[in-house]
């Protein structure tokens, strides 16, 4: 497999889940540069994906698969014995699937993306900040109360994903410390092993960008 990628952005759920699963040595890496949307070689990214998004993932067929969410639950299904995503046909595998769709269309994209989006302008990011993001990380931590990820017991997909949010609340003015129960999944979520290698990897390519 080939995952088309940019360093410290939603892709990094998909290295996570790589490693967590035990596919991450047999999977190779690719850094796109989404300002100018260009490989490493300086090649057109948009002849892979037309869409121009991280993450893409080439099958080993040749296939291609986007968008996060598709991207994780395949490769949680490639290895069942990983426990990234509860078998099909169960409320668990549907509450997966919630939990990926509230992530990343309330969380990524109504907050964070609004906040980063270059063109949003001024009033717009502080809306994002101030008065959707503590509805949103509040929902967020209200599906963690009592548990201790996202799915009971056991790390998913999920997790990986609410990880990439939760790490970018510290560069978008989002205080998480104001939901402690949000601050104490997160320090766990970072002492996976597979979760701290990801970060650990690509903080280092953005250092070197």
């Amino acid at each position: 497999m080939d995952l088309y990628f940019a360093p410290m952005a939603c892709s990094i759920a998909t290295r996570i889940a790589l490693y967590e699963s035990g596919q991450g040595e047999a999977a190779s890496f690719h850094p796109v540069a989404l300002a100018t949307k260009q490989l490493a070689d300086g090649s057109d990214f948009y002849a892979i994906n037309p869409k121009g998004q991280v993450p893409t993932l080439r099958l080993d067929d040749g296939q291609l698969l986007t968008e996060g969410p598709a991207v994780l639950q395949y490769v949680a299904d490639r290895n069942p014995d990983s426990g990234l995503a509860p078998a099909f046909g169960t409320m668990e595998r549907y509450r997966l699937q919630e939990c990926l769709n509230f992530i990343a269309t309330e969380l990524h994209k109504q907050v964070l993306a609004a906040i980063f989006n270059p063109a949003s302008p001024p009033e717009a990011k502080a809306f994002a900040r101030d008065e959707v993001a503590p509805v949103k990380f509040g929902a967020l931590a209200g599906m963690l109360t009592g548990r201790r990820y996202l799915i009971g017991e056991r790390f998913t997909v999920a997790d990986a994903y609410a990880f990439f949010v939760l790490t970018l609340c510290g560069f978008a003015g989002i205080d998480r410390s104001r939901w402690p129960v949000l601050e104490t999944y997160y320090a766990d979520l970072a002492q996976r092993p597979s979760v701290a290698r990801a970060l650990s990897e690509e903080m280092a390519l953005t250092k070197k960008g």
